[in-house]
């Protein structure tokens, strides 16, 4: 039997996989039984909902929650993996008539349901490959649309060329393929170079510790951070 269940909010930081989370949670813990609701990129920070015991049943119900992220985009430069990781493939001019409200207008244009095309550098699989060790090789393969939804893009501070916003979208939304695509729409391109998760459904980073903190918990004081099974979804019978 477990010692520890239950949902554990963790802010992530820059530069580790969502996977290095859930292992250095693992070695924590001391227990397999890990795992989480929903990626983030290495280059994002912010929330991420680590499912801990019983609690790793939950995991298809609490990833199909919606989100909320702030973030930074560079309009003028385009990159193949559509954020600043990647490798420049294009420079423009940004549009000298190109204002906040103008700029919020064309973010407008982005709200409500829609089809996503997956960016090639991600870990969407094709054929049992996933897609960024494809797009390593320099190859395009065709991927499926996914439904989306954004429910807001706010445009937060503009300091040309850089954007700060926030996003609402439901599960499954690349954040840098919606920078990518409002780049485009303006006509000058455009890539993401910062992702925060601020909240994932009911749960807020705010209430999140960072896997540095955790490694300091003693067992009582983990045990008073892991949110129980019933409170993390009351609907969801195990």
């Amino acid at each position: 039997m477990n010692e520890f269940d239950g949902v554990l909010l963790i802010d992530k930081e820059q530069g580790c996989t969502s996977h290095d989370v859930v292992n250095k949670v693992r070695r924590c813990l001391k227990i397999r039984s890990v795992g989480h609701a929903g990626t983030l990129d290495p280059l994002a920070t912010g929330l991420l909902v680590i499912l801990v015991g019983k609690a790793t049943k939950l995991s298809q119900y609490l990833m199909s929650h919606d989100k909320v992220y702030d973030g930074k985009f560079v309009l003028g430069v385009e990159t193949n993996s559509q954020d600043s990781e990647g490798e420049v493939v294009a420079q423009m001019p940004v549009p000298e008539g190109l204002n906040a409200e103008s700029l919020q207008q064309t973010m407008n244009a982005f709200l409500g349901d829609q089809y996503q095309t997956p960016p090639m550098f991600s870990a969407k699989k094709v054929g049992g490959i996933p897609l960024y060790k494809l797009a390593r090789q320099g190859q395009e393969v065709a991927r499926e649309p996914r439904f989306i939804n954004i429910a807001r893009f706010d445009l937060l501070e503009m300091n040309l060329p850089e954007v700060s916003f926030e996003l609402a979208c439901t599960k499954g939304t690349y954040v840098r393929t919606v920078c990518h695509d409002l780049g485009k729409r303006i006509g000058c391109g455009a890539h993401m170079t910062a992702l925060r998760r601020i909240s994932s459904g009911k749960f807020s980073v705010k209430d999140a510790i960072t896997i540095d903190q955790l490694q300091q918990m003693g067992a009582a004081a983990i045990k008073k951070q892991l949110i129980p099974v019933a409170a993390a979804a009351p609907s969801f019978a195990l």
